[in-house]
């Protein structure tokens, strides 16, 4: 396939874009600053601002489907604001290309820890990762609204952390995968095999999934 992968350089998209890049997929790479990419084959990198709905839609014209790990960074000040700025102009950037496959990389807060308690408003919930869980929240709220998208949300598992490529996981839809202790883990290189999972064969269409081991 030709896919579009905004965030390339971010912490699931590094992954991400090796993982398609790895199944023969040819990519292009939107990246604000293209000198951070070095070359690979498979890869095109152009120039754009996922916060700029032109510049994205003129970046994907003519791709099979859009990855977004879009983030502005868990470090940015408004955090809140920036994330949805991005992503109402990613969401506009690809209608307006006339792309219809969108997979977005969201958070872990909107998963459900009780019937209708989301984690993100449990008092557990740490306050230094609230502001963007919240934006990731409003991003799925955003998305279950399009209906011109054939569009996939996917939830990291609670603990998302750097590991090895199992290339197995288990999967959930609203609520956390759980193992004996708890919330499960899994790691960034295996979020990467069930995006690409999905893209390659879809099983979440307008749907929001969860994964962990």
């Amino acid at each position: 396939m030709k896919v579009a992968l905004i965030g390339p350089t971010g912490f699931v998209g590094s992954e991400v874009l090796k993982e398609l890049l790895a199944r023969g997929h040819a990519v292009t790479a939107l990246a604000r600053d293209p000198s951070k990419l070095e070359a690979r084959a498979g890869m095109t990198v152009v120039k754009a601002d996922a916060k700029q709905a032109d510049q994205v839609a003129a970046a994907v014209e003519g791709v099979d489907a859009v990855v977004s790990a879009f983030n502005p960074g868990w470090t940015v000040p408004d955090i809140h604001t920036e994330f949805l700025e991005g992503t109402r102009a990613i969401y506009a950037g690809v209608k307006r290309a006339g792309v219809k496959r969108l997979l977005v990389v969201g958070g872990a807060g909107s998963l459900y820890a009780a019937p209708g308690v989301q984690l993100v408003d449990t008092p557990e919930f740490p306050d230094q990762w609230k502001q963007g869980a919240l934006a990731a929240r409003e991003a799925l709220n955003l998305i279950r609204q399009e209906s011109s998208l054939d569009w996939t949300f996917l939830s990291p598992a609670v603990h998302l952390e750097p590991g090895e490529r199992r290339g197995s996981y288990r999967v959930s839809l609203d609520t956390p995968v759980m193992d004996a202790q708890g919330p499960a883990h899994v790691s960034t290189a295996d979020l990467a095999v069930a995006i690409v999972d999905e893209l390659e064969r879809p099983q979440h269409i307008r749907r929001r999934f969860t994964v962990g081991y």
